[in-house]
């Protein structure tokens, strides 16, 4: 905070501790052998895109910087649109590390461009040990994670399993810096992950 912050009474709001986003390689270790919830070996980074040349040129550098590291770490990359005009950038990898560093790579690229206020999360895709999906969101701006869970019955489309999110939540314990404020846990529904 500047002087003049201080004598006009603002304050500055702080930004999230960038190492927050890697907390999910070592909560993904605990998941396995704990709760039994495994990585699909697979995540995406969901950005509002712009159509500018400076974005598209960092989208195509930062796609490019991936598949090429890829190459090295066995990590391939797809994107696709959604309905809501957002892009996600699918990384597949069975190394949560690998997907987490290719993750914060492009979040990384996009910020120093000016960008990072189009980035809505990073969405990590795991499942339980019946097979149903359970998908760990990161809010960028809040620097917090929360588990999403589908419900996968057909007669309930768009529904959640509130209930066995709390029960994640609470066998996480520190895992993950979780959002506490539950109405923060924002639903994605449609995740191509």
């Amino acid at each position: 905070m500047g002087l003049f912050d201080a004598l006009l009474g603002r304050s500055k709001v702080k930004g999230p501790a960038p190492d927050r986003l890697f907390a999910i390689t070592t909560a993904a270790i605990f998941l396995e052998t704990g709760p039994q919830i495994k990585t699909r070996g697979s995540a995406a980074i969901v950005f509002q895109p712009l159509a500018t040349g400076d974005f598209a040129q960092i989208v195509t550098e930062m796609e490019a910087v991936v598949r090429s590291t890829g190459e090295e770490t066995g990590t391939t990359l797809t994107t696709s649109d959604d309905t809501y005009g957002y892009r996600w950038m699918v990384l597949h990898d069975d190394d949560i590390e690998d997907l987490a560093v290719g993750v914060n790579a492009v979040s990384d690229a996009l910020a120093l461009g000016g960008y990072g206020n189009r980035v809505l999360c990073a969405v990590f895709a795991f499942e339980q040990a019946d097979g149903h999906p359970v998908y760990f969101i990161y809010n960028y701006k809040r620097g917090t994670w929360y588990p999403f869970v589908p419900d996968t019955a057909p007669t309930r489309p768009q529904q959640r399993s509130t209930e066995r999110e709390l029960q994640i939540k609470a066998q996480l314990g520190s895992e993950l810096p979780v959002e506490q404020e539950l109405e923060r846990w924002f639903p994605l529904w449609g995740i191509p992950i």
